[in-house]
């Protein structure tokens, strides 16, 4: 059966600006007074084969494939996608930075015809010093871009023939690109290491002498790092998220900046978030949307699933191999809601090996071979990952690899990354293929009832439920429908939610101190129907109030055994 998808629109889309869209300064703990933004129409020629097959205008940041892109066109493996952008400039004694949140897969970047830089890998944010391109007067920024989908790169849940949990596409510029003026001698970077009574703070580039200013009082400091007590401070957690605004300067330059006061780590077989055991309730998020697909109509989109889920009593979620526009983890941080941040997998993925064969049982001694270029890839994406989210309170949690996706070394690789971010809990085999080598034992249980082997360190379920409800006039697809368990009726798929968190997930608690639970999950997202939310955000498919009491029963099992 030929499937028939539906154009689904979503409430924010009535707010979008198309010709200055994401208009907010898109970096929230790195904020500059300096702001272009060049989001809005920029000029696209698609050429194949060096034959234009496509001339007109794309609305960035909206990936190719999407319908706020104004294009929403299907390319082919090799296509060029070129954009062109004008802009003015006035000359000053500042430096200028041409900024871009992420471009997927492989771009170079031109001003005035002249090259200035270029990058691989589409989830990572990249800049470029084009100063001494600039003219007084108009300018032309030229980016080519091309997306083979190759799997030595990161690619997350996109594939070109989407289907079941698989998805569309997203190609090109895909988040806000912008410029902004810097002294000769900036700020390059902040690393804020917090702990219950303040934080450490290193400081790259600038001027020797720096000042930050937070609750009122100036510390100034040489060099690069210092120390900073806060009197009387507030602990951040989901339910009390206590941020401390800063302002740093150095010379010319100013960065105002957040952050927050918590610890988290591993102690026997629990996790504690500032010293004290914690229950994370959490869903699996993927952050995709029926509008812009990688990209909503505004960013009030990825706030608004955040404040719906904490409605329905969750304080977690589990960011599903994809790296978010940043805005949503300071959404996280400012309104409380831990993040377990996936790594974005690469690698070619086989049905039989990473899915068929473990669910039958065999979870054990599988791995796949890297190709050099693959493993460069994704140490490098996953430290650049991890210094992108360093300073965020809201991430406590990094998995590493996920059901066996193109998983290798996940030994060496567990003891490298934790090195790196000692801080957060890491999880190097969410689901199977476990190698021993994980602070947490992460197990993935949908198609029978919920049992689990004894072990010392904390019991994480990592993913569960995956229950589908089709909302008639709300789904992406009319004809096909993926899930895993299936109801047609809608009030009898938020009993069936219920039960299973009354009948196996509480008494689980009680039994096996199951510490962590991420039920599948936040939304619909095309041929899947087993959110909570449908994929155009419209209908809510539980009760918050039933949810809340659910959630209530949960944290009082896990606090009280």
């Amino acid at each position: 059966m030929k499937a028939e998808i539906a154009t689904l629109y979503t409430p924010f889309e009535k707010d979008l600006n198309i010709e200055k869209p994401w208009d907010i300064y898109p970096r929230p703990q790195f904020k500059r007074r300096s702001f272009i933004n060049l989001n809005g129409k920029w000029s696209l020629e698609i050429k194949r084969k060096n034959i234009s097959v496509f001339m007109g205008e794309i609305i960035v940041p909206f990936p190719l494939e999407s319908r706020l892109s104004g294009v929403d066109f299907k390319k082919e493996t090799n296509d060029l996608l070129i954009y062109r952008k004008s802009f003015e400039f006035t000359p000053s004694e500042d430096l200028v930075l041409l900024n871009f949140g992420a471009v997927d897969q492989e771009c170079k970047v031109f001003i005035n015809g002249n090259f200035v830089g270029e990058n691989l890998g589409g989830y990572i944010p990249f800049s470029f010093d084009i100063t001494s391109h600039l003219k007084q007067g108009e300018n032309e920024i030229r980016v080519e871009v091309t997306d083979t989908l190759n799997l030595d790169l990161a690619y997350g849940k996109q594939r070109k023939k989407r289907g079941g949990m698989w998805y569309t596409e997203t190609s090109g510029i895909w988040q806000t690109v912008w410029i902004e003026a810097v002294p000769k001698n900036y700020i390059t970077s902040i690393k804020v290491i917090p702990d219950l009574t303040g934080f450490d703070i290193t400081v790259l580039g600038g001027e020797d002498e720096k000042v930050i200013e937070i609750d009122g009082k100036k510390h100034t400091f040489s060099g690069e790092s210092t120390r900073i007590e806060i009197e009387n401070p507030i602990n951040w957690t989901p339910e009390n998220p206590h941020l401390y605004d800063f302002t740093l300067t150095s010379g010319e330059d100013e960065v105002k900046s957040y952050t927050a006061l918590r610890t988290v780590k591993v102690e026997e077989n629990k996790i504690l978030l500032n010293e004290k055991p914690y229950f994370f309730h959490g869903l699996l998020d993927q952050g995709y949307f029926s509008d812009g697909i990688y990209t909503p109509a505004t960013p009030e989109a990825l706030e608004n699933d955040i404040i719906k889920m904490k409605d329905c009593g969750f304080n977690t979620l589990r960011k599903h191999i994809k790296i978010e526009h940043e805005l949503f983890y300071y959404y996280c941080d400012k309104l409380g809601m831990a993040v377990f941040q996936d790594l974005v997998n690469s690698g070619k993925y086989s049905f039989l090996i990473d899915t068929a064969l473990p669910t039958v049982g065999l979870k054990k001694g599988v791995t796949h071979k890297a190709t050099p270029l693959r493993r460069e890839q994704f140490i490098k994406n996953s430290k650049d990952t991890l210094k992108l989210l360093y300073n965020h309170p809201c991430v406590v949690y990094y998995t590493l690899f996920n059901e066996g996706w193109g998983q290798f070394d996940a030994k060496n690789l567990y003891k490298m990354m934790k090195g790196i971010d000692p801080t957060r809990v890491w999880d190097a085999t969410s689901g199977w293929f476990q190698t021993g080598e994980s602070d947490v034992l992460s197990e993935h249980i949908y198609f029978k009832p919920l049992k689990f082997r004894a072990d010392s360190r904390p019991l994480v379920l990592s993913e569960f439920g995956g229950y589908s409800s089709k909302i008639k006039g709300h789904s992406f697809n009319k004809t096909k429908t993926y899930g895993y368990k299936f109801f047609s009726d809608n009030e009898e798929f938020k009993k069936a939610l219920l039960k299973l968190y009354y009948d196996e997930v509480i008494p689980t608690i009680k039994k096996h101190h199951l510490c962590a639970t991420v039920l599948t999950q936040v939304s619909d997202v095309e041929d899947e129907t087993n959110g909570l939310l449908t994929y155009d955000r419209q209908v809510l498919k539980v009760d918050p109030d039933e949810m809340q009491e659910m959630a209530k029963a949960v944290f009082d099992t896990f606090y009280n055994s």
